[in-house]
């Protein structure tokens, strides 16, 4: 369909009368079809990538994760939101903590049992600039958000929060990269295309689309370039996802790191830096460390052995190719490093320690399976190091969208207050303590997008999540113990592929019978794990 053709389709109006329980009606017809086509949303997607690598390491348990998860969990969000709204109020968050005079911390994640239950030690919280306020969807008024998804994944959110978060209705263009998982979309929206609430158009209507008269405004991920050409092509407001050269923070410890715990974070950070062959928005690219650390050596001989022990993650992204060039011309002694036995060329991942503070690898973007380590040459204590890795992430690494810290949880207490500084002084819009930033943008509780004002525009404008209606969002944080046993370590497809259509079924399903049947699979997936 064109995207004027699109655009004449929709009744924003209608739409933004229509009551609660028909909405709550659409939300679970919705979730219906989710669990109708899974398989086949899963297998386009898959398709699409193992066809670009020539090779089949993309399988059902990730693409289910990678298509399935993020608007699963925004469409069970929403119903949560809606159920609320039906009882004459809006979800109310867990408790709200005072940073300063003008800044404060809600604590929006856990909140259901079930949730408590899944999240174990991890919380989640949004950082509100004056007294925390929200708006309920149902007073907000019509208009139409055209989006604009993204090439890396097929899942696009941000139909369910413009939809359902905004009440407004929705025109989705396709990334040409997933026009057959988009045809699978359009089955399970089925239901609120045929109420006139949301279009499909065709992936070449993009130009088109974004300079429609009528637009109440743009969600759109993808590049810097394109963002900013978009501004240009059109006043209607613009929120964007861009990326960036995300840092992970490795604070030394008041103590040494034991070999399970230097094993575990490199596992979790090389899992990340894998994930859908390293293009992820949210990963990070950058480990930030201490070049007086004594365990600096060890932990990136362990992110070496964590490397060739995961899964192969297959760089399928248009562009990865000159990008793997670029990085290698600036840093001619980089390591190629391989995974398993090295037959997945697609697999093999450049890693390029101490890169140099003001060096290529920390000014720009990889976004495939590229890793940078900065050693600041700082002593290896908390205050003074903490401080330090601040500074260089905010003013020398290229954005501003997602940043990980790790920190052990006994050094964490001990040094509470420079910690507390840190999480205020970073200028990130996700920062992800002891998990990964991509965890924030998966969290509909949580705020996904760049935190730029008055800075250079790289990561974006404004931020898509936020099912609880806080306004004037400065950032999200989620919190998590050192060693979480809810990471997710892949060391073995089997057992990764398991866990992951485990998880899924209780994203599509989020009833007691499916927690507990998660819960149950995860438990002996870590074992296995463990003894691998």
């Amino acid at each position: 369909m064109k995207a004027q053709e699109a655009f004449n389709t929709l009744d924003p109006n209608t739409w933004a009368q229509t009551p609660i329980h028909e909405r709550l009606h659409l939300l679970e017809r919705v979730q219906a079809n989710m669990r109708e086509y899974a398989d086949e949303l899963a297998a386009a997607d898959g398709d699409m990538k193992n066809k670009r690598i020539g090779d089949d390491l993309y399988f059902r348990g990730f693409n289910l994760f990678g298509t399935i998860g993020p608007i699963g969990n925004a469409v069970a969000a929403s119903i949560e939101l809606y159920e609320s709204l039906a009882h004459g109020k809006m979800p109310e968050a867990r408790n709200t903590t005072k940073v300063n005079d003008d800044i404060y911390d809600v604590q929006v994640f856990p909140r259901t049992a079930k949730e408590k239950l899944l999240a174990g030690k991890q919380h989640g919280h949004v950082r509100v600039k004056g007294k925390p306020s929200q708006v309920s969807p149902l007073d907000k008024p019509p208009g139409i958000i055209a989006v604009l998804g993204a090439g890396n994944y097929s899942s696009s959110l941000e139909m369910v929060k413009a939809l359902f978060w905004e009440n407004k209705a929705v025109i989705h263009k396709p990334h040409h990269l997933n026009e057959e998982s988009d045809k699978v979309w359009q089955k399970i929206f089925a239901p609120l295309v045929e109420i006139g609430a949301l279009s499909f158009c065709d992936a070449n209507q993009g130009r088109i689309l974004t300079t429609l008269d009528g637009l109440t405004a743009i969600y759109f991920t993808g590049g810097t370039a394109t963002a900013q050409a978009i501004m240009k092509a059109t006043d209607t407001p613009l929120v964007s996802e861009c990326g960036g050269n995300n840092p992970c923070i490795v604070v030394p410890g008041d103590r040494p790191w034991t070999d399970e715990e230097l094993e575990h974070q490199a596992l979790k950070f090389v899992s990340m830096a894998k994930m859908n062959g390293g293009a992820v928005c949210g990963r990070a690219q950058t480990l930030v460390t201490s070049k007086q650390w004594s365990q600096r050596d060890v932990f990136l001989d362990a992110i070496r052995a964590a490397i060739a022990h995961t899964i192969p993650g297959g760089t399928y992204y248009p562009g990865s190719d000159e990008i793997k060039k670029e990085f290698l011309d600036a840093y001619p002694n980089a390591e190629i490093l391989q995974t398993k036995d090295g037959a997945h060329k697609s697999a093999d991942m450049v890693f390029i320690p101490d890169a140099g503070e003001d060096g290529y690898a920390a000014k720009n973007e990889a976004f495939c399976q590229i890793i940078g380590e900065v050693a600041l040459d700082v002593p290896a204590t908390v205050d003074t190091f903490l401080p330090a890795a601040v500074a260089f992430s905010n003013e020398k690494l290229l954005g501003t969208l997602g940043c990980m810290v790790l920190i052990d949880d006994d050094t964490r207490e001990a040094h509470k207050q420079i910690f507390d500084q840190a999480i205020t002084d970073l200028s990130y819009g996700g920062i992800a303590v002891n998990t990964i930033p991509p965890m924030v943008f998966f969290n509909p509780y949580l705020t996904w997008g760049g935190n730029e004002e008055g800075r250079e525009f790289v990561s974006g404008n404004g931020n898509f999540g936020n099912v609880l209606n806080f306004e004037h969002v400065e950032k999200s944080i989620l919190y998590d113990q050192f060693v979480s046993p809810g990471d997710l370590l892949t060391t073995n497809v089997e057992s990764t592929n398991k866990l992951s259509v485990a998880n899924m079924e209780y994203v599509m399903h989020p009833t007691w019978i499916q927690l507990m049947k998660l819960m149950g699979v995860a438990m002996g997936e870590k074992l296995h794990h463990r003894d691998n």
